[in-house]
């Protein structure tokens, strides 16, 4: 059997009417719309700013990276430029004989002797230079005739030749070559029996009073030389710089006489337009250097 159920609507309860908001004054929607703008403004800066600082740290990084790649003369602005002087291959002293003292040993070698085979202790040209064959003698050794050629008077080389003669000249070896910008530089080791012999022969029969005593090739008159600084100046290594002056002609001359133990060098440098100081005064010390 069926019953119905007569079911009673529910009552119907009436929502309460929300307050009514109070309308917003025009000034304060104004002022609430332009800070929203403003807002809304700074945040859209900000982001540009962090993107730009990101893609500045990413390049920035790449800069860095890249720099540390580059050899220093390779970055625009730190390039170091040459300041004149040559590149000169290593240098290295040949070895000497087991147990020979150096040629400034004074307590075991008070002659002065050079033991090393002297063909070694002459400086080798810079590199990209043109050697001078008419220096290559025999054997790396020089007949002094060709020594001789440096003096252009006949008197200067006929006293030139007697002076060595008398000091007991025993061995002459050079080298010369032209670099690029036309620098003529000979190299002459002229050795002698002693230290003392050596000294001597610096300071009375080649030089007096710091000049030659002898025109050389090319120039005239002389006087000493103070480009080359004190601390260019190898110890134990008399050294005489003087150069050609004024007026020189179409070259300048620089020349060095450098004594040390039995050997002396004489160091002969020509340019046209004028013989520059920086070639002059590297060449004067690694010289001085592989004779100490």
């Amino acid at each position: 059997m069926t019953m119905e159920v007569n079911q009673q609507p529910e009552p119907v309860v009436a929502a309460e009417a929300a307050p009514e908001a109070a309308p917003e004054a025009p000034e304060a929607g104004f002022e609430s719309a332009q800070k929203g703008r403003k807002d809304r403004r700074l945040l859209r800066a900000a982001l540009r700013w962090g993107c730009a600082v990101a893609v500045f740290a990413v390049v920035g990084c790449g800069t860095a990276y890249g720099i540390t790649r580059l050899d220093r003369t390779d970055v625009p602005g730190l390039a170091t430029h040459s300041d004149g002087r040559w590149a000169y291959p290593v240098l290295v002293k040949p070895p000497l004989p087991s147990g020979s003292p150096g040629p400034n040993d004074d307590a075991r070698n008070p002659a002065g002797a050079h033991y090393a085979d002297l063909r070694e202790l002459v400086l080798p040209a810079p590199k990209g230079a043109t050697a001078d064959a008419s220096l290559k003698g025999t054997d790396g050794w020089l007949p002094t005739k060709t020594f001789l050629k440096e003096f252009p008077l006949a008197s200067d080389r006929e006293d030139v030749a007697q002076r060595l003669t008398d000091n007991g000249l025993r061995h002459i070896t050079a080298r010369g070559w032209t670099t690029a910008d036309g620098t003529h530089t000979r190299v002459y080791l002229l050795q002698f029996d002693t230290g003392a012999v050596a000294d001597h022969v610096l300071g009375d029969e080649l030089t007096v009073n710091a000049a030659p005593i002898h025109r050389v090739r090319g120039g005239d008159a002389y006087e000493m030389d103070d480009s080359l600084p004190k601390a260019a100046r190898v110890p134990d290594v008399d050294t005489v710089p003087v150069r050609e002056t004024r007026p020189y002609g179409a070259e300048q001359v620089r020349a060095a006489y450098l004594a040390s133990g039995d050997t002396v060098a004489v160091i002969i440098q020509s340019r046209k337009g004028g013989a520059l100081a920086v070639p002059f005064d590297q060449t004067v010390t690694l010289q001085g250097e592989l004779m100490s």
